[in-house]
């Protein structure tokens, strides 16, 4: 790894932390629905996988995780986890599949929804019960709603930071 992409990485993760500490001062966004959040470090990863690489984006998402795991326990970075790596295995795949005729805002919401899946299926699995899909709904609207949020904002700072030199493959 070259200084330069450890260097990128770090920042990244860095402002990942930032992110969600700044998103969990926010008010709940819809007071009567748990588990809703912006998932604004998701933007950092997603930059972090279409200006550098897979394997930053992953380690990212490790990462924060781990970051999760420190801050607000385990059952929250298991479910960090599970919805991190599957919103971005859905969000590999499509680019992979749909090539350039994707949009940052299709694949974000793409991976909003997913990374609930993902979350759903970790917490069926740490209770043994698979009743928490009932919940799915909801969270595929909830889902569509801060996917478009979030490429929005990935749509406004892409190409920003790739003029001023921030962008581009290593």
């Amino acid at each position: 790894m070259t200084t330069k992409k450890l260097t990128r990485t770090a920042f990244m993760l860095a402002l990942i932390i930032v992110l969600s500490v700044f998103e969990s001062t926010l008010p709940p966004i819809v007071a009567s629905v748990p588990g809703i959040r912006m998932g604004l470090g998701n933007i950092v990863t997603m930059y972090a996988l279409f200006t550098i690489d897979k394997k930053t984006a992953f380690t990212l998402n490790i990462l924060k995780s781990v970051s999760v795991l420190v801050t607000r326990g385990v059952t929250a970075a298991i479910l960090s986890f599970f919805g991190g790596m599957l919103s971005l295995a859905v969000i590999i795949l499509l680019h992979f599949i749909l090539k350039n005729s994707v949009s940052y805002m299709a694949l974000s919401v793409s991976g909003a929804v997913f990374h609930n899946v993902g979350q759903l299926t970790a917490i069926s699995l740490i209770f043994d019960n698979f009743a928490a899909f009932c919940y799915l709904p909801v969270l595929i609207a909830a889902g569509v709603v801060m996917g478009c949020v979030t490429g929005t904002v990935l749509n406004v700072v892409m190409p920003r930071l790739d003029s001023i030199g921030g962008g581009g493959t290593e």
